[in-house]
């Protein structure tokens, strides 16, 4: 059974009905995969980046004559300097990654009698049916019953989301506790009640809008029996409705670079910067020491609304705890499909890695915990890099796009080529698929034009509070009544 076939099942589509109802899902996203579209996408993008190419080789003679302009004046000098500083600095972090993910491997699940018990944790908001999916698939869990608690809260949502809950209620029994809060607080307020409700000795939350495997949560939770230094664990998110639409496949394969890759080499020095809030898993103890200050959190005088997983990451990381990733702990969430979801997605999480940012900075050059934190330090300062350049790089490239606008083009396309090809080969190599890998090309050019702003921005308006995301249409809202089973 594929892993696409795997989740129907977990949702619980076993009437004859929900049967049909699967197979033309199904056959939907078949006939979505063979689309002449995606290949018409794809053939552009590469005809573009070949001609980009062909026309930097054109072009040399002027990238020339601009360079020895540049090294006539004192300022052209600096700027070289600096672009040749930075692309070292660059090309050694991603060699010290590639070191450190080549020694990375997930710890094995457990016995069942050496599972700690654990609290699973849903917070939803608007999410419809899917929260009824995500807590089929966490009852599916390979996991000892009596070791497992779930928990559903309904956080003031203004669909239908607390009748798909009581419908699971329904359908689980007392396998599952299902609560609603009276108004929407926030997804930090959710949790923070599910955390007071939690009996087990290890936390894990996970969205609303998100389906796991059937050995996910003791791939999630095994790391805390076998280290005792280990207080929280990443999972491992792909997307779920890669198949749907164009920015969904075309993040499919950057979420496998920045999880698979990125986090792995992270997790060698047990220093990952941010359990993801579609599946992570927490030390009941260690959330308990530092939850009043997580719910209380403020910057620049507001509450923190948003960031609530790094946030978390980071609390923990400060009480000398280690942070891994769990490349088999796998989850599929949903993702953005349109332009504009998708850059309030992207502002809330740069508005926290600049909120968090400057929380690590307090303690990562301390000596926070026992044993080597140069590594943690190297990953926080790379961090920094990335915002402390954006508002300069956004003002060289503007000047640049002004002042010569087809070599910029050019060689910017030229370079996308380079770096995307990083990219698709490991999406390649790690999932065994050429054709969805290359998506990792048009996302490159999509991301350049058209979300180059969002850090500038992010900083700019980094004590604005608000999810941005998940607001209803007027039609589509209705009052919910308050209650708990």
């Amino acid at each position: 059974m594929s892993v696409r076939d795997s989740i129907y099942t977990a949702s619980g589509t076993n009437t004859a009905e929900g049967q049909e109802k699967t197979e033309k899902e199904k056959a939907s996203l078949k006939k979505v995969v063979t689309t002449p579209s995606a290949y018409l996408i794809l053939i552009g993008t590469f005809l573009l980046l070949a001609g980009s190419v062909y026309l930097v080789y054109l072009l040399e003679p002027h990238f020339e004559t601009l360079h020895f302009e540049r090294m006539n004046t004192s300022w052209g000098m600096v700027l070289t300097g600096l672009g040749i500083t930075l692309l070292t600095l660059k090309i050694s972090f991603l060699l010290y990654i590639l070191v450190l993910y080549l020694k990375y491997k997930p710890i094995k699940s457990v016995s069942d009698d050496l599972l700690p018990t654990t609290t699973v944790i849903v917070p939803a908001y608007n999410e419809g049916e899917l929260v009824w999916q995500t807590l089929k698939s966490l009852a599916n869990s390979d996991f000892p019953k009596e070791k497992l608690q779930l928990i559903a809260i309904d956080d003031g949502s203004q669909d239908d989301t607390w009748e798909w809950m009581q419908k699971a209620k329904a359908e689980l029994g007392d396998r599952v506790a299902i609560y609603q809060q009276p108004q929407n607080k926030g997804k930090r307020h959710a949790l923070y009640r599910g955390f007071h409700l939690a009996k087990g000795e290890v936390f894990v939350t996970v969205d609303s809008d998100s389906v796991v495997r059937e050995d996910t949560l003791r791939n999630m939770v095994s790391p805390f029996v076998v280290n005792k230094e280990c207080g929280a664990v990443a999972g491992n998110v792909r997307v779920l409705n890669n198949k749907k639409a164009l920015i969904p496949r075309m993040l499919n394969v950057s979420f496998t670079f920045s999880f698979e890759f990125v986090r792995s080499a992270q997790s060698r020095l047990g220093s990952v910067l941010c359990t993801p809030g579609a599946l992570a898993a927490y030390r009941g103890k260690a959330v308990m020491t530092c939850l009043n200050d997580w719910i209380n959190q403020k910057f620049m005088g507001q509450p923190s609304d948003i960031g609530e997983d790094r946030a978390m990451t980071n609390m923990i990381l400060k009480q000398g705890f280690k942070v891994f990733f769990q490349r088999d702990a796998y989850v599929y969430t949903n993702t953005p499909e349109r332009y504009q979801n998708l850059y309030k997605m992207f502002i809330r999480w740069e508005r926290s890695n600049v909120r968090e940012n400057i929380m690590m900075s307090k303690f990562a050059f301390t000596n926070f915990r026992k044993g080597p934190k140069l590594g943690t330090r190297i990953l926080l300062l790379n961090q920094w890099l990335k915002i402390l350049l954006s508002y300069p790089m956004v003002t060289l490239m503007l000047l640049f796009v002004f002042t010569h606008p087809l070599l910029f083009l050019s060689s910017t396309l030229m370079s996308i080529a380079v770096f995307s090809s990083i990219q698709a080969i490991f999406h390649a190599t790690r999932h065994k698929n050429v054709f969805e890998s290359m998506w990792a090309y048009p996302y490159s050019i999509f991301y350049t034009f058209s979300l180059f702003w969002i850090t500038p921005y992010a900083i700019a308006t980094a004590s604005r509070r608000g999810w941005l995301t998940r607001s209803l249409p007027q039609s589509k809202q209705k009052i919910s009544t308050s209650g708990s089973l």
